[in-house]
């Protein structure tokens, strides 16, 4: 009863510290209701088990309540103390299986097992989560997307490395010219610079290639692969881009686990065939209704882009922007016209 009592208190303990996690910083609602029926249903609720656990609870004369390894008194970043409290519950819940196996004990093994396989999908999904929203919360400021036919023949990498001089935080990979394996060899060069200068990476399309060269993540329109799909075959801690022009399509984005949104075209634009647009108020709309963050796309240049900050964009992405020249200087230009808007729209909300 002693052992059942101590397992059970770090079964409740670590589930509240995942179920906070996922309340307050990653604002799931799902994993939160899943984590906190679990907490409540392997709570003892039956008064007299209660009781008896309780008449045997001894804190006192615990030998292993002083007892610490280093590791235990630091952990790296969240990431890692999730990953060691749903070790914590996993453990015990194994603990409380077992002895729930003998007959003086009056409690269901299974229900103890069922939540042990269950907390280790939930793991995952809390780690990945966690991982790709400290990414995606670097999806701010000037999204840069390298086309090889808009940048006319330069060094792709190069411009990148202009484009993150003048401020890019974001570089993504969009070729619509190359072959696959030529469109590989170029990601893995982009990885590269983007890792050197601490850049984000992103690869348009294609989930494989974003896998095989190492991207921080994929970005998908909606003729390509569903997120739900793409998320199958790619690690945990990829982030997933999803392109949408209207209200409807960013509601569904969100739900189908996108961890950011592009909204566009903003203003028309030569860039993509076809694109269709949605405007400022579109933006309006979605930054109202989404939490995820948002990346305008469209037409949009120094002339504009305050208006863009202001209706919402957290980040906004330019491609023929900076095929007119200087790179650095014209993503310097944008970046300071970003931030200049944002402050200012800050301001109006003291």
């Amino acid at each position: 009863m002693r052992t059942i009592d101590a397992n059970l208190n770090r079964i409740g303990e670590g589930l509240r510290l995942l179920e906070d996690v996922a309340r307050f910083k990653l604002n799931d609602r799902e994993l939160s209701e899943r984590l906190k029926k679990m907490r409540h249903e392997l709570a003892a609720d039956d008064i007299t088990l209660k009781a008896k656990l309780l008449s045997q609870r001894d804190p006192g004369s615990d030998v292993g309540a002083s007892i610490e390894l280093p590791d235990e008194l630091k952990r790296a970043d969240l990431a890692s103390i999730i990953i060691a409290n749903s070790r914590r519950v996993e453990e015990s819940l194994r603990v409380v299986e077992e002895l729930s196996k003998l007959p003086e004990v009056e409690l269901d093994s299974s229900r103890f097992k069922e939540a042990r396989f269950a907390l280790y999908e939930i793991e995952k999904t809390l780690v990945g989560r966690l991982i790709r929203h400290d990414k995606s919360t670097r999806i701010r400021g000037l999204y840069v997307i390298i086309d090889p036919q808009a940048i006319k023949g330069h060094d792709e990498g190069e411009v990148a490395s202009q484009a993150i001089r003048g401020g890019a935080g974001v570089i993504q990979l969009r070729d619509k010219s190359h072959t696959r394996g030529e469109i590989l060899q170029i990601a893995k060069m982009l990885k590269g610079v983007c890792d050197e200068r601490g850049a984000l990476f992103i690869v348009n399309d294609y989930p494989d290639i974003a896998l095989a060269s190492d991207a921080d993540g994929v970005h998908l329109g909606q003729s390509d692969m569903p997120v739900p799909e793409a998320r199958r075959i790619l690690p945990i801690d990829k982030i997933i881009g999803y392109s949408t022009a209207t209200l409807g399509e960013a509601l569904g984005a969100e739900a189908d686990g996108a961890d950011y949104i592009a909204i566009g075209s903003i203003y028309p634009t030569t860039s993509k065939e076809g694109a269709r647009p949605a405007g400022l108020g579109t933006l309006l709309q979605v930054r109202n209704r989404v939490s995820l963050p948002i990346v305008a796309i469209g037409g949009i240049d120094e002339g504009n882009v305050h208006e863009v900050v202001r209706a919402g964009a957290d980040s906004v992405a330019v491609i023929s922007a900076i095929s007119r020249g200087d790179v650095e200087g014209t993503v310097r230009r944008l970046v300071e016209r970003i931030d200049e808007e944002t402050e200012r729209t800050a301001r109006s909300y003291r």
